[in-house]
């Protein structure tokens, strides 16, 4: 059977405990999954530009078996909101950017960030605009990220600017800027309030509101 032909009852039907074509529907699904996590890691995972093409495909190999398992683990809870495999690609995709930022803290060091990170500016540029965005959305996006990065400069205490950056911008665990900080929880969300403030009155005293900005990104 293609592909194309399976239906959400048949994926449903198919992959359940005791199917005769059950085999069959994990290959199709193992396969599909492995070639969409494949075109994610090569294409959409900048990240990952100097990897081997042959780590990226053992990479999208090994992750799509994981993913497998997972969706296994939770076909009661398709509702048949959309097409099977678009839900199981998003659990797949989900896990990799999960196990991905896992990996990338792993070894995390806020030293970068306090002393200054020469990549920063290249990776303001992914995130201030996206290929869809017109040329005046993109200048616009660019000029807001610009002074985004210099109130974190201005406004923050070094150690604010880190723990800001780290928790907001990058999305590393809490937990984990709390080690490397040398605090606790409670005194980190404390450190944040105070980074958010500071942010916030920075950006109103130049008649730059925080709704302004967070509309203007998520567009």
């Amino acid at each position: 059977m293609l592909l194309a032909e399976r239906t959400n009852e048949e994926w449903l039907r198919d992959l359940a405990e005791g199917s005769p074509r059950r085999s069959e529907a994990l290959e199709a699904l193992r396969a599909r999954l492995q070639h969409g996590l494949f075109y994610y890691l090569s294409r959409e995972r900048s990240d990952l530009a100097e990897y081997p093409i042959q780590e990226i495909q053992q990479m999208a190999e090994d992750f799509a078996q994981e993913a497998l398992l997972r969706i296994l683990a939770n076909l009661d809870s398709f509702r048949g909101d959309s097409q099977f495999t678009t839900w199981a690609t998003k659990i797949a995709v989900r896990l990799v950017i999960s196990e991905l930022r896992r990996l990338r803290y792993r070894d995390f060091s806020l030293d970068s960030l306090i002393d200054g990170d020469e990549n920063r500016a290249a990776d303001a540029s992914m995130i201030a605009a996206t290929d869809a965005d017109s040329p005046e959305l993109s200048a616009e996006k660019r000029e807001v990220w610009q002074r985004i990065e210099r109130a974190l400069d201005e406004a923050l205490t070094a150690r604010q600017r880190a723990a800001f950056e780290a928790l907001i911008l990058e999305g590393v665990p809490l937990d984990v800027v709390a080690a490397q900080l040398n605090t606790n929880r409670n005194a980190l969300y404390k450190l944040i309030f105070d980074a958010r403030r500071k942010l916030r009155q920075h950006f109103e005293a130049q008649g730059l509101s925080p709704e302004y900005i967070l509309n203007l990104f998520e567009s």
